[in-house]
C-alpha cells in the first residue's frame, strides 16, 4: 500500500514542480530578468529560498523511496544556480523513482525508518510516509509554489494539482 500512495505522487508533485518552473522560467524572460532571481527569492527572511525548496522537495523524495525501499539514493551536491540545474536535479530523482517497484517495498509498513537528525528513534514506514515524508515533500513544493506566485508568476491551484485521473 506504501507504494501506491508514495511513488506515483512523488513523481508527480515533482512533475508538476518542473511545468511551474518552466512557467515560472518563461515569466522571467518575458519580464527580462534572470531567472536566479526567483532561485534566490524567499518568503521570509528567515526561510530558504527557492532553490533549497526544490533541493528539499528532490531529498524528501528520493531519501523516502531509498529508506523505505532499502535502495541506495543518488546524491547530489547542493550547488544548483540556473535554470536548467533545478530542472536536471528534478529529472535525476524522477529517474531515480522510476527504478523502484511495488515488490521493493515489501515489508515497508513496519520498516523501522532513522535518520541521524532523530537521535537513535525511528518511525515505522507507515508513520514516516504519513507523518513526515508526504507532509514534508508537500510544504516544500507548496513553499517553492508561493515564492513564485509572491513574484508574479502565473500559476494556480491546477499548476500545483497537475492533471487528475478524472473517469466518465
Amino acid at each position: 500500500m506504501l507504494y501506491e500512495i508514495t511513488l506515483p505522487q512523488f513523481k508527480k508533485t515533482l512533475l508538476n514542480l518542473s511545468k511551474i518552473l518552466d512557467k515560472a522560467n518563461a515569466h522571467a524572460q518575458v519580464k527580462k530578468f534572470d531567472f536566479t532571481v526567483l532561485l534566490n527569492a524567499r518568503l521570509a527572511p528567515d526561510q530558504f529560498p527557492l532553490v533549497r525548496q526544490i533541493q528539499i522537495a528532490c531529498d524528501t523524495a528520493k531519501l523516502g523511496a531509498a529508506r523505505l525501499s532499502g535502495k541506495d539514493a543518488p546524491t547530489h551536491d547542493d550547488q544548483e544556480k540556473t535554470f536548467e540545474d533545478v530542472q536536471k536535479r528534478i529529472k535525476e530523482t524522477i529517474n531515480y523513482l522510476e527504478t523502484i517497484s511495488a515488490k521493493d517495498f515489501a515489508q515497508s509498513e513496519t520498516k523501522r525508518i532513522t535518520q541521524p537528525r532523530w537521535e537513535g528513534k525511528y518511525l515505522t514506514g507507515f508513520d514516516y510516509v504519513n507523518e513526515h515524508v508526504l507532509p514534508n515533500l508537500y510544504f516544500h513544493v507548496t513553499t517553492a509554489y508561493s515564492i513564485l506566485r509572491h513574484n508574479g508568476v502565473d500559476i494556480g491551484k491546477k499548476d500545483y494539482l497537475g492533471e487528475l485521473p478524472f473517469k466518465n
